[in-house]
């Protein structure tokens, strides 16, 4: 599902993660960011865009993630790669340097990992590409896990994330926008933005968090 650049720029504009989960919290009603070890773990840039998804599963072939490696050349420009498992995909590295030169190459956003990255040096340094993992580590996935499917839908602890989803992640963690609620939890989140600058300006000013909250209850 692509998105239109003005949906885009606006979630550009939002401050931070905290604000989209805020607004998920208001508009939906329901949990909407990924757990706290998903962290961006080569830079500290913002990510915004659709979700494409690969599903792995549990195997002791020696099998390269075909469905990654296929949905890497398919998908739009602007795309946010998910992978996740349907077990614990353990500390392993589901995603590495050569994946990324496929990724910077057909002008995806982000990849976000429920599990390892590796050659992290090698992916900060040539490409600076945003990946959100678990965790850095050397190993490989070949004889312990393989891809099962693309495109449908991966959970990464309570959250589900589905294709055409929108990824929203930053230094704070990654929220998922279900798609149809996009353009509503955007209007709130900016309106929270709005509101969050105000009541910082007047604590500033009047030297009391208390007036701040008074006035705009936010915290």
């Amino acid at each position: 599902m692509a998105f239109s650049k003005e949906i885009i720029d606006g979630y550009r504009s939002v401050l931070s993660s905290a604000s989209v989960a805020d607004a998920c919290d208001l508009v939906i009603g329901k949990t909407c960011f990924l757990p706290p070890f998903i962290q961006n773990r080569i830079n500290d840039k913002k990510i915004v865009g659709p979700a494409v998804t690969v599903l792995e599963t549990k195997t002791l072939e020696m099998l390269p993630p075909q469905h990654a490696l296929d949905i890497i050349d398919a998908s739009d420009e602007g795309s946010v790669l998910v992978i996740s498992g349907d077990v614990d995909l353990g500390d392993v590295a589901i995603w590495g340097g050569l994946m990324t030169a496929g990724a910077v190459a057909n002008k995806f956003e982000a990849t976000v990992l429920n599990g390892g990255v590796r050659d992290g040096a090698e992916i900060k340094r040539d490409y600076d590409y945003p990946v959100f993992a678990k965790c850095k580590v050397a190993g490989t996935t070949l004889g312990r896990y393989k891809t099962v499917g693309s495109n449908i839908p991966v959970k990464i602890g309570d959250v589900t994330v589905r294709p055409g989803d929108l990824i929203f992640g930053d230094i704070d963690g990654v929220v998922v926008v279900p798609k149809e609620f996009v353009e509503p939890v955007l209007k709130m989140a900016l309106s929270i933005d709005e509101r969050e600058t105000e009541q910082a300006k007047l604590i500033i000013k009047s030297g009391s968090l208390k007036e701040g909250l008074a006035k705009y209850g936010r915290i």
